[in-house]
């Protein structure tokens, strides 16, 4: 019988111990001396640096999460599970950054209630910890909103995905942004016409077509205003009319296909409708709509995009058409 090969990490099969002990001491307290001892990566000599000597745009963190409060339009404060994206400049002479400076100034913000304002301070306070000179930073939630049904008087919570975004550059400008997805119905104005050709020469019963459609809002918020969550949903509720239902009855199905037959709508009406909305609201400086009708007649979707049209604001880049699945 052959000898076993020796192990680094584990017990041969013949018993002899691994070259490599392993354990980890539970008592070992790090001290002042010590943690000073520690190799630092941020010390490392140019020449650490791999691949091409260039900076970076952006570094840093996607998808820590943190409960961050929130202030209502009615003055209720909730708090919410939040996926945070931080980032930051680097440098071509930095080999990297220092990605836990980032957390810990979020835990040193995180029992304050979240605004515009606070997020320009987070800005401010990591880029100094980091000595970094452009930052930004975006944070993701579900917000929920008491809806009311349309007949029966029943109520249930609609969830609404938000994100809210600042960019801070090395010259001190800071800009904010709020992110918002409104879900609703949309029914095709062509279908509902042939459908009614076909019943009154032929006596034939038809369903016109509809979809569920999202239309994501981003508004920039003006220097010194401020516009709320209940603000931006109701904009999109005016000019969409037909926003998803969360209880209902028989009363309530009644009515939203009685809404939806007096609120039909191609993907451009859809456009131009929250376009006429946010361009009155003058808290908005800029905006950029996206929408997407999950088509029910073709295996494809309808889409479109629409800006404002603020010279060096927003552009109908927009091609990220999969994120409005819903």
């Amino acid at each position: 019988m052959s000898k076993s090969k020796p192990m680094y990490l584990h017990r041969s099969a013949d018993g002899a111990e691994p070259r490599m002990k392993r354990g980890y001491d539970k008592k070992f307290r790090s001290t002042a001396a010590y943690r000073a001892s520690l190799p630092d990566m941020m010390e490392a000599a140019h020449d650490a640096i791999q691949g091409a000597n260039v900076p970076i745009q952006q570094v840093g963190i996607h998808n820590f999460k943190l409960p961050l409060k929130y202030r209502t339009k009615s003055r209720e404060t909730l708090t919410l599970e939040t996926s945070v994206t931080g980032t930051v400049s680097l440098e071509a002479e930095l080999k990297g950054i220092n990605m836990s400076r980032i957390m810990r100034t979020f835990y040193d913000h995180k029992d304050e209630v979240t605004t515009g304002e606070w997020m320009g301070k987070v800005l401010k306070n990591y880029l100094r910890n980091i000595a970094s000179k452009d930052a930004r930073l975006k944070i993701s939630f579900s917000y929920p909103m008491l809806r009311e049904s349309l007949r029966s008087g029943l109520s249930g919570y609609q969830f609404y995905n938000v994100a809210f975004e600042g960019v801070m550059t090395h010259t001190g400008a800071y800009r904010r942004f709020i992110h918002f997805d409104f879900i609703y119905s949309s029914a095709c104005p062509c279908s509902a016409e042939l459908s009614e050709h076909a019943r009154d020469l032929r006596g034939a019963y038809t369903v016109p077509h509809s979809q569920r459609s999202k239309a994501r809002v981003t508004v920039e918020e003006a220097p010194g205003k401020k516009i709320w969550i209940e603000d931006i949903h109701a904009h999109c509720l005016r000019a969409l009319q037909t926003e998803t239902q969360v209880m209902v009855k028989r009363e309530d199905e009644q009515a939203f296909a009685e809404l939806n037959g007096a609120s039909l709508k191609f993907v451009e009406d859809a456009a131009r409708l929250l376009y006429k909305e946010f361009d009155a609201d003058e808290r908005i400086v800029d905006f950029r709509i996206a929408c997407s009708h999950l088509e029910s007649l073709h295996s494809h979707d309808a889409v479109s995009v629409i800006c404002k049209g603020v010279k060096g604001g927003f552009k109908a880049d927009f091609m990220e058409f999969g994120s409005l699945i819903c």
